[in-house]
């Protein structure tokens, strides 16, 4: 189990390192807040796997609770970059 725990991690760690090479490049806001989004994620997903390994309760219920924080925002955000078309 610790080794397929260990290359999750590895892998969301490399989503991370590339995502901050992209948002570096990305021209405009909309390809920003989708790789802002990416690496949010990414460390919902980190935290995830911590639980995992601790098997701890408390820490997926704070990963829920940034993931639904996280939507959240992501719906907002699109609102304020479309100017609330729909």
């Amino acid at each position: 189990m610790t080794v397929v725990v260990s290359i999750a991690v590895l892998v969301l760690a490399a989503a991370v390192v590339l995502s901050l090479w992209q948002i570096r490049l990305a021209t405009d806001a909309a390809s920003a807040a989708v790789v802002g989004d990416l690496i949010f994620f990414s460390g919902v997903g980190l935290l995830l796997l911590l639980s995992v390994v601790r098997e701890s309760a408390a820490v997926v219920d704070a990963a829920m609770l940034a993931a639904l924080l996280g939507v959240l925002a992501t719906v907002a955000l699109a609102r304020i970059i479309t100017r609330g078309r729909r």
